[in-house]
């Protein structure tokens, strides 16, 4: 293994310290003029390297010579940074108006105002259980008719009377309490007698015990939960008003990807578009179109040009071969680009651009791994800021195993968490979905790696947060 190959990422086999003595070695070398020639810093983006983030498949063959790993570290925006700079995109240009939702349509959106109620609850009294209502001490004559929820108000019951009740039922005027089914039993008279004491007002739920009319449940900012949802209908709403999703267009470049079959002749299953339109969902989006346009770079600027989407997501060509057309249409296009390569691994060559006044778009790199990352790095934050949901309250674990780091970047390692430890899984290299696909969450191992027992960042994967944006359809 050259430095090379340790500027590439690919340290997985390597110990830390043997790591950074490549690193060194190869400085030294360059320092000495030993190192061939440099490559001159390019407008496309100068972050491209053998972890498969610069390719434009998933482990296709990579365009043009990386550039020298001083050159791209000193470019590449660091991992926190690149989070920040994604959320904060979002929240300086763009404003999202509130829209008005069907209850059935707003699960996973956030409230845009608050939720107050339209009723008392509950809106009478009611039964809290199976039994009788009865009225003064017993025991009770029993009427024949018995009372049901959802019918109208029973008569007015007298002392020493009760009638059969349900659960929810509307209680009749002048009860005393709510004797169980399993507290009663009758006489050879048919009259009921209590097996337990019974107390004034038990098991009756009183008009407005929850809430009254008018009053604050939810803030604005509350996240549409199923609780939320019935929490809204019985409080009287048909409709909430909530910020509504961002739309997201997918377009997947490369012309070596199969839709179907198995992969042949140098062809290869394109892994993305299948992936990203359900996790994209899961993050919160309304997925618009995907498209897959190949290498044709006057079809991807078009389709940056036309789409009204408030991210566009493309797979690949964020580097600088030759047929990497990432970088040459967003310049064609005058897009602001706010983060060109990020020092994270795998998936450094990551972008985020300015494309229109309320659009943004996000470069993956074409390895399906290194996809992820980006995902996870710059259009997670993005668009949770613009869907007004709050972020992932930081946490830590300690890691079961020894990871290796990066001499100088972040590394995202899928894990599965086992009680109150972190366990990182194998096939974690940038071109493999087989690690990702059993993880739970991923760990940000920082620089230099993380030994047993170490805490580390963990970043939670939408479902198996339980995530209420979760929809994969």
């Amino acid at each position: 293994m050259t430095a090379h190959d340790v500027r590439s990422g690919d340290v997985d086999d390597l110990g830390v310290d043997e790591a950074l003595a490549l690193v060194k070695a190869d400085r030294e070398d360059r320092g000495n003029g030993t190192a061939g020639p440099a490559s001159a810093p390019s407008s496309q983006g100068d972050a491209a390297s053998q972890d498969g983030a610069g390719a434009r498949t998933e482990g296709g063959p990579h365009h043009g010579a990386s550039p020298r790993a001083g050159d791209r570290h000193h470019k590449a925006t660091p991992w926190p940074e690149a989070r920040e700079t994604a959320a904060r995109a979002a929240r300086g240009r763009v404003r999202r108006a509130p829209v008005s939702v069907s209850l059935d349509e707003a699960l996973g959106l956030v409230l845009a105002a608050p939720l107050t109620a339209l009723t008392d609850l509950p809106s009478f009294d009611t039964s809290a259980m199976d039994g009788w209502a009865v009225a003064g001490p017993g025991p009770w004559a029993v009427r024949d008719e018995g009372v049901l929820a959802g019918h109208a108000e029973a008569a007015p019951l007298g002392d020493g009377e009760a009638v059969r009740i349900a659960t929810g039922a509307r209680i009749p005027p002048d009860t005393t309490a709510v004797l169980r089914s399993e507290h009663g039993r009758t006489d050879d008279k048919a009259r009921l007698n209590a097996t337990r004491e019974v107390g004034h007002g038990q098991d009756i739920r009183p008009r407005g015990q929850e809430c009254r009319n008018g009053d604050h449940l939810l803030p604005p900012g509350t996240l549409v939960t199923p609780a939320v949802l019935g929490l809204a209908a019985a409080a009287g709403y048909d409709t909430l008003t909530a910020i509504p999703r961002p739309r997201a267009d997918v377009l997947v470049l490369g012309d070596e990807l199969l839709t179907e079959g198995r992969p042949h002749d140098g062809l290869i299953r394109d892994a993305l578009g299948p992936m990203l339109p359900p996790w994209l969902r899961a993050l919160g989006a309304e997925v618009g179109v995907v498209r897959r346009l190949g290498d044709d770079a006057d079809a991807l600027h078009r389709a940056i040009a036309e789409s009204d989407a408030d991210l566009v997501v493309t797979t690949g060509g964020t580097a600088a071969g030759p047929v990497d057309h990432v970088h040459p249409t967003l310049s064609r296009l005058g897009a602001e680009l706010l983060v060109n390569g990020v020092q994270v691994r795998p998936g450094h060559p990551m972008l985020l651009a300015r494309t229109k006044e309320h659009q943004h778009l996000v470069g993956l790199p074409g390895n399906p791994l290194a996809a992820v990352s980006g995902l996870l790095t710059l259009a997670e934050p993005l668009l949770r800021t613009l869907a007004a949901r709050s972020a992932q309250e930081p946490y830590t674990l300690p890691l079961q195993d020894t990871v290796q780091g990066h001499p100088y970047d972040t590394r995202l390692v899928p894990l599965v968490l086992r009680g109150d430890r972190a366990v990182p899984l194998h096939y974690n290299g940038p071109a493999m979905l087989r690690g990702i696909a059993a993880a739970d969450a991923l760990a940000v191992v920082p620089p230099g790696g993380a030994r047993p027992g170490q805490e580390v960042e963990i970043l939670d994967l939408p479902w198996a947060a339980a995530g209420i944006g979760v929809c994969f359809t």
